[in-house]
Order: C-alpha cells, then sequence, then structure tokens
C-alpha cells in the first residue's frame, strides 16, 4: 500500500524544522485529523523542551500512522522518520519480561524458581530466597535502581548479588531497579542456555517480525541511529553497561515498536508459543494505588484519568520504595486496560500506551530526555482522539 506523504514548517525553539507525516491507510479524513491532534500535543512539548526530534506511532485497529517531528541530528540536519533508531530505555523491559515469558511457556524456567537454580554462583546468598518473578517484579526485597558505580563487568556484578542484602522482606515493597529486572533477563537466557543478545538478536525480534530493532545497533544502520541530546545540549548516545541490554539497552524504530504494540493486543499471526508469552506478560501480580504491575508492563482500569496515569508514572513510583497489595491469585490479562511503559537515557525519552479493548496504541520516541509529565499529557490526549476514532 502507497503512503501518503506531506511536509510542513513550523518552529521549534528558535529554529526552523521540518515535519512531515506518512499513513498506512487509505482514510485521508481520518488520517488528516489524527495529523492535527498530534500535531497540537507534540510540538508545544518539542518547543518547550526544545526536542529536536520525535517519531509519533499510532495504530487504530491495526490501520498505522506514522507522524516525524524534526531531526535525527542537529549536526547533520538528518530528518526524522518511522525508520530511525532511537534509544528506548527502559521500556527494554517490556522485550525482556516477553523473552522470560516465552521460556516459562516454552518450559524452560519457571516464574516461582528460585534464582539461584539458574546461576550456581549466586548460591548462599539471599537469592537462595529470591524468585524469578521477585525479580521481574521489582519485589526482592530493595534491589537499587542502578548499580554501583565501581560494579563495570562480569565478576563484580555477580560479587554485588552475592554480597547484597535486603532491606525489606521479600515480596511486600516494590522498588524499580535495573539491577533487579536485568537479573531476570540474564537468568532467564541462561535457562535458555544462549546468550541474552543472541537470544534477542537471533530469536526473539524475528519472531515479532521487528526488523530494525537491536540490542547493538550494527554498522551498516548507524546512519540511522538518532543522536540523543544532553540537558546542556550536547549529541550524546547510551554508555555500555552491566545488564544494559536486559534493562535500558534497547534501540528501535517507530515502525518496529508499533508492531510490537500491536502483537501485545493481539493482531497478527505467529507462534502460538509466543502469543501465549506476550500475553502473559500482562498477568497482573500486585497493585501500587491505581498501578498493577505486570512482566515489565504497568497496567491500569480503562478508562482512567489523567491524574491517575500521571500517578502511576510519578517520580516517587521510580525512585522509592512502594509497599504493595499482593494479588492471589494473580490477576489474569484483560483487554479492559491501559497498559503503558516509559523509557529514559540520558539522551533520549520514550513513551508506549495502549488498550487492547480498543485495539488502539501510541508510539512517541524522542531524542532528548524530557519529563515524563509531558509524556503523559501529550499521550492521553492522543490516546482520547484515538478512541473516538475506533469501534
Amino acid at each position: 500500500m502507497k503512503r501518503a506523504t506531506m511536509q510542513l514548517l513550523g518552529a521549534v525553539s528558535t529554529a526552523s524544522v521540518s515535519f512531515s507525516v506518512s499513513a498506512q491507510v487509505a482514510d485521508a479524513d481520518g488520517h488528516h485529523r489524527l495529523w492535527w491532534v498530534v500535531k497540537e500535543a507534540i510540538q508545544p512539548v518539542m518547543e518547550k523542551y526544545d526536542v529536536p526530534g520525535m517519531a509519533v506511532a499510532i495504530t487504530v485497529e491495526g490501520k498505522r500512522h506514522f507522524f516525524n517531528f524534526g531531526v535525527a541530528s542537529k549536526e547533520s540536519g538528518q530528518k526524522t522518520t518511522e525508520n530511525t533508531l532511537f534509544e528506548i530505555g527502559s521500556i527494554s523491559k517490556t522485550f525482556t519480561a516477553t523473552l522470560a515469558s516465552y521460556a516459562n511457556v516454552s518450559g524452560s524456567l519457571a516464574l516461582a524458581d528460585r534464582a539461584t537454580k539458574y546461576h550456581p554462583a549466586l548460591a548462599g546468598s539471599s537469592f537462595d530466597q529470591i524468585s524469578l518473578l521477585d525479580l521481574g517484579t521489582y519485589t526482592a526485597g530493595g534491589l537499587p535502581l542502578q548499580f554501583p558505580a565501581d560494579v563495570n563487568n562480569h565478576d563484580r556484578m555477580i560479587a554485588y548479588y552475592r554480597g547484597w542484602r535486603p532491606k525489606y522482606t521479600v515480596g511486600t515493597q516494590r522498588v524499580y531497579s535495573n539491577p533487579s529486572i536485568g537479573l531476570f533477563g540474564y537468568l532467564a537466557a541462561k535457562s535458555m542456555g544462549r546468550s541474552f543478545d543472541e537470544l534477542m538478536q537471533g530469536q526473539l525480534f524475528p519472531m515479532l517480525g521487528l526488523t530494525h530493532t537491536y540490542t547493538a545497533v550494527p554498522q551498516d544502520r548507524m546512519r540511522d541511529y538518532a543522536y540523543g541530546y544532553s540537558k546542556d545540549g550536547k549529541p550524546i548516545r547510551v554508555t555500555p553497561g552491566v545488564l544494559d541490554a536486559e534493562a535500558y539497552g534497547v534501540k528501535s524504530t517507530a515502525a518496529d515498536m508499533i508492531r510490537f504494540i500491536e502483537a501485545n493486543m493481539g493482531s497478527g499471526g505467529r507462534d502460538n508459543r509466543l502469543a501465549q508469552a506476550i500475553t502473559a506478560t500482562r498477568t497482573g501480580y500486585y497493585k501500587v494505588g491505581d498501578m498493577t504491575q505486570g512482566l515489565g508492563w504497568e497496567m491500569y482500569p480503562y478508562p482512567i484519568s489523567l491524574d491517575q496515569l500521571l500517578a502511576g508514572n510519578s517520580e516517587a513510583m521510580i525512585f522509592k520504595a512502594n509497599k504493595i497489595i499482593k494479588m492471589e491469585p494473580p490477576l489474569p490479562p484483560r483487554p479492559e486496560m491501559l497498559i503503558n511503559k516509559t523509557g529514559s537515557t540520558n539522551g533520549f525519552g520514550a513513551y508506549v500506551a495502549f488498550v487492547p479493548a480498543k485495539q488502539i496504541g501510541v508510539v512517541m520516541l524522542a531524542n532528548k530526555n524530557y519529563p515524563v509529565p509531558a509524556r503523559i499529557n501529550a499521550a492521553h490526549r492522543i490516546l482520547s482522539a484515538l478512541e473516538g476514532q475506533s469501534n
């Protein structure tokens, strides 16, 4: 199907940049309406926070729309497209959760298993009493948001885990943590007998139909890899770190990410075990306020107010311990939920959200780490318009 393309000019900060839009649908009136909704939601954010470029993708009942703003590189002036590679930060965790869920469905692991079952080097540590599910849902007892700076290789990582002691009773507090879900992904890969990167690049991404998603960008795609920009406007890309791919290291495009969102809403034929695994990531294990924690995904009853969505994505949810209300038994996946995830690196900011019952979803990728509330506000506005276009 041919894509309709149009270009508009507008001001972002003091610079004049081009805005382009393309869609995989023939519904010109509906697409034109969405263009103005997206433009009015995104352009003020770019102006206020001096965001060089953004790629926005929308799906409505399987119809994809792409809206591209600004530049992937201020230095070269290269325009942003739906095929521009962005760092998606912690949205990477949803891929990690999918891989672990696939390992569970395939019988390589059980979420209730103790972490030490899959890595003998951890035996005799606190992880004798911590399950894979505890790691995957940030309830292992207070693993920190980041590794200490001196944990910069595999041996130091293992030594850190062996010496770490829980601050809270396991399974009682949510403490958002890269070392927690990073170890979850690392052990899931070990259960499958291959490295995490090999499983992602060689198995999971291809099974999902993602052709431009990477844990490490290959040399022949570097020209499509956007530069992120720091608070002082300098070009920056993510620095490799311990368990970075598992926690925050995936790079992807708006075109691939909207395909991933559609897979999570059940569209398209695929391996039955993968379909089961994808659905299982939306199992609810506990609640904090209005937010229900799945594997990687964070979920809310739909419809949801903007204030509720902002609270669930607040700094308190990221930086503080939050007492949980455990769901026993876990809540089965439900279509009447808004499922979302934020992601950030030093130079990039991303957000994805979708509602299976309405078959609507939005992907927002930017090459600057701008405030999360601004992302939520813009996405909520767009999703409200999308609901009006769905049946």
